[in-house]
């Protein structure tokens, strides 16, 4: 996606916890006017001043993609520790929300439109076994995008998003080999890009499902 936006003429702002990937994508895209940034969303603190530089250094975001997001090791749901069940979940949903915790306000004092993508799941909207604590954190998403989107004034939108299968490594930890049968992210993103970028806050509170 970052590819596919800065290629448009936007301006990207990211973040990930991989130091090594954030480099590469700095090399590869520059570090001005575009800004990776290197957090663990789970970390509300952090998230905030992520929120804080963005805004001082690029401006209040029109499009917000909340797409931070992990899986369980497959297995049923009583062989899933505590920890593992307590990871998908800061990261799926208490992630998202710190990210809406702290860069909505700006927007909403902004008084100009803009979209928040809460990324989902055809698991947020069915079910399968030995995936349940990722079916539950993106059935979490699906609830609070409807119920955000009902906060929100009318200058805002925010929609649930099923990005659709993806041949990713998130996808290969579950769907082993078969993954390779699914377009790859960069496939994906041609589509899926414009898409996003044509999203407004008239989509608010939408379930939706990328092309």
């Amino acid at each position: 996606m970052t590819e596919a936006f800065i290629a448009r003429g936007d301006t990207v702002v990211g973040c990930g916890r991989s130091e090594v990937e954030l480099k590469k994508m700095r090399e590869e895209f520059g570090e001005s006017p575009h800004r990776f940034f290197q957090i663990d969303v789970t970390e509300d603190t952090s998230v905030e001043v992520l929120c804080e530089q963005t805004v001082d250094t690029v401006g209040i975001p029109n499009l917000v993609l909340n797409n931070a997001g992990v899986i369980n090791e497959s297995g049923p749901l009583w062989d899933i520790s505590d920890d593992e069940f307590t990871e998908v979940m800061e990261v799926n949903v208490k992630g998202t929300v710190s990210v809406i915790r702290h860069i909505v306000p700006y927007m909403i004092d902004s008084g100009k439109a803009g979209v928040i993508v809460n990324f989902s799941s055809g698991w947020g909207r069915s079910t399968s076994p030995e995936v349940a604590p990722y079916c539950a954190s993106k059935w979490a998403i699906e609830g609070l995008t409807q119920a955000l989107a009902q906060e929100l004034p009318v200058n805002l939108g925010t929609v649930a998003l099923n990005p659709g299968i993806i041949d990713t490594e998130l996808l290969r930890s579950c769907f082993g080999p078969s993954s390779a049968n699914y377009p790859n992210a960069k496939e994906w993103a041609r589509t899926a890009v414009p898409f996003l970028v044509n999203l407004a806050p008239s989509d608010n509170g939408k379930s939706l499902t990328a092309p």
